[in-house]
């Protein structure tokens, strides 16, 4: 799987050829950093200085890096394939060795930041449901109105957590269509390898 970057990223990418190796490898220190704590603009200015450049190319450089090694630890591209991606942005040898170099040295912890920033979602515990009917009312004595009442307890950080929901048959039903539609899909082989991909 190849790593396709838009031209805003290729653009700040760009920066790096005109800098010398110990730099990229800076600047590959403080993409993990950046990943790990957020932005630091001290950080730009002082290399800004250094590089006499503006610290907004720095921090574009930084933020392109940033992308490419985290977007490529997420989809946990092989090697082979990493190099493919960055050699279509047209870097010299030495630079698109130093950075699959940088890639296989920093995936493992950039997966690791990056499942601690995901969110966890409330997860499935239990469903209490009851079906009611309504024969008839004041205005109208005959009719027929069922409605489905489910209440459902879900589970988050270790927390238990209750919401009922209220829908009428058809609904239901739609949205039971819905979820079994979506569970086929995802037997067949393209989700398969999407999967495969995201783990």
């Amino acid at each position: 799987m190849l790593l396709e970057l838009s031209e805003e990223h290729r653009g700040h990418l760009a920066f790096l050829p005109r800098v010398d190796a110990a730099v990229v490898v800076e600047f590959g220190r403080i993409a993990v950093e950046f990943l790990r704590r957020g932005s630091n603009p001290k950080i730009y200015e002082s290399a800004a200085r250094k590089l006499s450049v503006s610290s907004d190319t720095i921090q574009h450089g930084v933020e392109g890096l940033t992308y490419l090694l985290a977007e490529s630890s997420k989809l946990m591209i092989s090697e082979l394939d990493f190099q493919e991606s960055i050699s279509a942005l047209g870097f010299s040898e030495e630079l698109n060795n130093l950075l699959l170099q940088l890639y296989s040295d920093n995936r493992k912890e950039i997966r690791a930041i990056l499942s601690e920033l995901a969110p966890e979602l409330p997860s499935y515990h239990n469903l209490e449901w009851r079906l009611d009917v309504q024969l008839a009312s004041r205005s109208l004595r005959q009719q027929v109105r069922p409605s489905v009442t489910m209440k459902l307890h879900l589970t988050q950080h270790g927390d238990r957590d209750t919401r009922v929901l209220q829908t009428d048959p058809a609904t239901l039903l739609h949205l039971a269509q819905q979820l079994e539609r979506a569970l086929d899909e995802m037997k067949t082989s393209h989700c398969g390898r999407v999967v495969r991909n995201i783990k």
